[in-house]
């Protein structure tokens, strides 16, 4: 698995947009945060040691994954069930794709729900709304 990859697969997944924070982090949404979504997957772009990959694992598969070599608690999210992958050969393909879907899942599922409500409009709507709520969001900054 690389990051372009990782990326084409995430976003095949319903309702996830990406965006670029804190430097360069891909951090990926389960639904668009401007309408409540959050964030369940981020990979570092920088190959500056820090881990390649961080994601929301859930209480009941965070302690094994910890277990696994190349694996340990992310970085300021640890206490949220994260965890972060030190290089992208610590999983198969296979387990990248079942963690990754999982994870979406749990934070899918965990969303507020007005944000639910708002995925569960069609296309058209929905796209209006996010179009609407970040011009307002854009408004309040200035």
């Amino acid at each position: 698995m690389d990051a372009e990859r990782l990326r084409t697969f995430l976003l095949k997944l319903p309702h996830v947009e990406e965006t670029m924070q804190w430097g360069a982090n891909l951090v990926f949404w389960a639904g668009d945060k401007a309408i409540g979504g959050k964030m369940f997957a981020l990979t570092n772009l920088d190959e500056d040691g820090r881990g390649v990959l961080s994601f929301a694992a859930g209480p009941e598969r965070y302690a094994e994954l910890l277990e696994i070599d190349g694996i340990i608690p992310a970085p300021y999210l640890a206490r949220a069930y994260w965890v972060c992958l030190e290089r992208w050969d610590a999983l198969s393909q296979h387990e990248f794709e079942d963690h990754l879907t999982h994870a979406h899942a749990i934070v899918l599922a965990k969303l507020p729900k007005r944000t639910r409500d708002a995925l569960a409009l069609p296309a058209t709507q929905r796209k209006k709304l996010i179009a609407d709520r970040k011009k307002l969001l854009a408004s309040r900054k200035k």
